[in-house]
């Protein structure tokens, strides 16, 4: 998708009661309006509770300004002015307006505006839709540059070309006034967005609760502290913090950015941050660590209400100060910091191993259980059991991957899933430390007066294939040949991650060994740091 959430700034709505007292509102908006020196784009603004201006493709974005140069019907633009500052806020047509401002300034998500917009932090998908977004114009319709010089030069563009720069002087798009107070108007974007291409739950839940530490929190996450800053009323300091503890996390479960395919084992932890479920994903966790649930989140009127079974849940509040924000964040930022990462207490669990299915598709529910299974281990000062089984532990998994889309499958995806997975690994941990062998583990797992979780050893007739590989058959054959070629923790021999891992000395300096690479190992985190020490300190 087209990124082009930076072409509109988003602004706090001002939720004051104010007489509009504007001379004559403008009835429609010319493209040559959307340029970044001329006199109605700088008044122009998102509200807060807009949702982001990225779910376009470069076909969609391209089809837009097509239509307009053509002037083909498109719906108004629904504008509201605030009195008080005298700001013109986007209503409904963000996207509309933002395609063609892009068009205008030729930044699809990725030139000047945008690169301030992000803090310079852009993923590679977000470049790679830019410029597919701006060739696909080019061959079809031409840049504003182009065709705003064809009008003055006739003869350096085609036929085609010259009657759209001919219509670019003359075509506009036509403008709805809101009138009244900004809670009228914010009432009208929730009635206009949810009739035809509707907000999903999590955006609208996500819009209302804006101002709350859970929602703030996972929008710093997913942009790593770049971006509208929903924190701006904060304290200098704490908008500090938070972008700090943004851009850690970021870096420890969106990095590298994971391409279309499969090949290679360096695998982000949290799946692909710039996607339709990244948000999701991350607004999630947030709450999963926090202990927010759903009775908190939503209230009597909110989105996505739910029949809740805890009536004296306490209602989460707005954070006023940031507090809450950064307790939320630190939190998650411990959380991100067990499973992935190089600091001392880190598992470093690989990511092809917990939390991708065997056809390599990233599973939230796999991460968040994961996330809950080592909270436990830790808890329950039950992490060098792990780290002794940890080997046997994964070895299974890897074997029988096909458990995870299983349970996905027959259970639902996020939330649904989380709960049997975790009782998976729990229970596997406990077979493991026995020294149960896989189908005694199995049986476990599928016995009914147990966990009863769906799953099956596939025979070898249970899939069905075509002539050509699929795109996910290319994924699973490179994902089980990387982790059968995986590095592996010299102290407890499971699959290393190239990126969560530690240098340790093989003789500690303490007994004599020294910095020479022969006396070196490549080692988990933990493995090196609490693991090892501590069975020395038990000898």
């Amino acid at each position: 998708m087209v990124n082009l959430d930076a072409l509109i700034r988003r602004e706090d709505f001002e939720l004051v009661s104010q007489v509009d007292d504007s001379p004559t509102q403008i009835q429609s908006i010319r493209a040559t309006d959307l340029a970044l020196d001329a006199m109605v784009y700088p008044v122009l603004r998102k509200p807060d509770f807009q949702r982001e201006t990225a779910s376009w493709t470069p076909e969609k974005v391209a089809a837009l300004v097509k239509s307009f140069l053509e002037g083909d019907l498109i719906p108004s633009i629904i504008l509201w002015r605030s009195g008080l500052s005298g700001k013109v806020f986007v209503i409904d047509g963000a996207h509309r307006l933002s395609a063609l401002a892009a068009w205008v300034q030729d930044d699809y998500g990725d030139r000047h505006v945008s690169q301030r917009f992000f803090g310079n932090v852009i993923p590679d998908e977000q470049r790679k839709a830019a410029e597919s977004t701006r060739q696909l114009i080019q061959e079809t319709i031409g840049s504003f540059v182009e065709l705003s010089h064809a009008l003055r030069s006739d003869d350096v563009v085609s036929g085609e070309k010259m009657r759209l720069a001919r219509n670019l002087s003359i075509v506009t798009l036509p403008i709805q006034w809101v009138s009244g107070t900004a809670d009228k108007a914010e009432s009208s974007f929730y009635r206009i967005n949810q009739q035809g291409t509707s907000i999903n739950d999590t955006e609208l839940e996500m819009i209302k609760a804006r101002r709350k530490p859970n929602a703030v929190a996972a929008r710093a996450f997913i942009r790593a502290g770049t971006g509208h800053k929903y924190w701006s009323s904060f304290d200098a300091p704490v908008q500090s913090e938070i972008e700090s503890v943004a851009n850690d996390v970021y870096e420890l479960i969106f990095k590298p950015h994971l391409g279309p395919s499969i090949r290679s084992a360096d695998l982000p932890a949290g799946g692909r941050g710039y996607s339709a479920d990244g948000m999701r994903m991350v607004f999630e966790f947030v709450n999963f660590v926090n202990g927010v649930q759903t009775e908190m989140r939503l209230d009597e009127s909110g989105a996505g209400r739910r029949k809740s079974q805890n009536k004296e849940a306490a209602k989460l509040a707005d954070d006023l100060d940031g507090s809450e924000t950064v307790k939320y964040m630190r939190n998650v930022r411990r959380a991100a910091e067990r499973i992935a990462g190089n600091s001392p207490g880190s598992l470093g669990l690989h990511p092809a191993v917990y939390f991708y299915s065997f056809t390599g598709r990233f599973q939230p529910a796999a991460f968040l259980a994961a996330v809950e299974f080592v909270r436990e281990l830790a808890e329950k000062r039950q992490l060098i059991q792990f780290t002794r089984s940890r080997y046997d532990f994964e070895e299974f998994l890897v074997k029988h991957k096909i458990f995870l889309n299983q349970i996905v499958r027959r259970r639902g995806g996020w939330h649904r899933s989380v709960t049997p997975i975790h009782q998976m690994y729990r229970i596997l941990l406990s077979g493991c430390t026995e020294g149960a062998s896989h189908e005694q583990i199995i049986e476990k797992l599928q016995d009914p007066k147990g966990a009863r979780l769906p799953i099956e050893v596939p025979g070898p007739d249970a899939y069905e294939h075509g002539r050509d590989f699929s795109g996910r058959a290319k994924d699973a054959v490179y994902l089980s040949a990387l982790l059968r070629d995986s590095t592996r923790c010299n102290i407890c021999r499971a699959r290393l991650h190239p990126r969560f891992s530690t240098v340790d000395h093989d003789v500690r300096k303490q007994d004599g060994g020294n910095g020479a690479p022969e006396n070196a190992q490549i080692t988990h985190p933990y493995c090196n740091s609490g693991y090892k020490e501590q069975q020395y300190a038990s000898k």
